[in-house]
């Protein structure tokens, strides 16, 4: 090949494998959400999905959320200070928590835990022929694995995300209330009034599509994966760079849309 072409050749290929990549993921949403409107369901499936991605994630989440609003109103204290206003302290804090800290923290941190898990066990169960016992006995295994997780997703993630608002927010207000010298009914009154309904939906219509890419995510990734150890390995890292890259990517067009 002419050494002039070739870096142009290797963009091309690149390009034509990532347009590839996302032509085969959007044909995989589709036809899991062609499924929601085909019986039969699974709803001891989706219960379990729920409980997994859900309450099992609060503690991760809880935590997440509190140290990052205390660490965030020390910081904007900190730079506010160089300008004489201190006292933004509570609604930069509510407006950078409900707006994107909240949202993005929790859709990486759901992208961390359920979408390595997922990937991981539908993996396993490829490696080892599970899911060709499902076939055999006429469960198809996009309805019965991918359907109820990627639904469970969607539903309980915006619920997470406005746990973790709610947690962050407080924990901005303890920092400020006992480190930084706030009054605390100033501090929530500041804090309600400066938050707009549409802060709010914006949070929780992120973790919804948040939701969704992470468990669309670890499916695809396990059902795609190759035989053996090392591709259960490959398809689970693969999914979570995947997850973490495409959340920041609808992060930025989510904002767009909203404000």
């Amino acid at each position: 090949m002419n050494p002039v072409l070739a870096p142009l050749a290797a963009i091309g290929r690149s390009t034509l494998a990532l347009l590839a990549a996302i032509g085969s993921v959007a044909i995989y949403a589709a036809q899991t959400l062609s499924h929601l409107f085909r019986p039969p369901y699974y709803p001891r499936e989706f219960l379990t999905a729920l409980m997994t991605i859900g309450y099992f994630s609060l503690p991760v989440v809880g935590l997440t959320a509190l140290f990052t609003g205390g660490a965030l109103a020390l910081q904007i204290y900190s730079g506010g200070a160089r300008f004489n206003a201190e006292a933004v302290v509570p609604q930069i804090v509510a407006i950078g928590m409900v707006r994107e800290l909240g949202p993005v923290l929790v859709g990486l941190m759901i992208a961390a835990r359920v979408t390595s898990s997922v990937a991981a066990e539908i993996a396993t169960m490829k490696v080892t022929e599970q899911i060709d016992a499902l076939v055999t006995l006429s469960t198809h295994p996009m309805k019965y694995l991918t359907l109820p997780r990627v639904m469970a997703g969607l539903l309980v993630v915006p619920v997470l995300v406005g746990v973790g608002d709610v947690i962050g927010i407080m924990g901005g207000y303890l920092v400020g209330t006992e480190r930084l010298g706030f009054n605390a009914a100033t501090y929530l009154t500041n804090t309600v009034d400066f938050l707009e309904a549409r802060d709010v939906a914006s949070s929780l219509a992120k973790g919804a599509a948040f939701g969704f890419i992470a468990t669309l995510m670890g499916c695809y990734y396990g059902m795609r994966s190759d035989r053996g150890a090392q591709g259960v390995g490959a398809a689970t890292k693969s999914s979570v760079v995947a997850a973490a890259v495409m959340i920041l990517a609808a992060n930025y067009l989510l904002t767009e849309l909203f404000f």
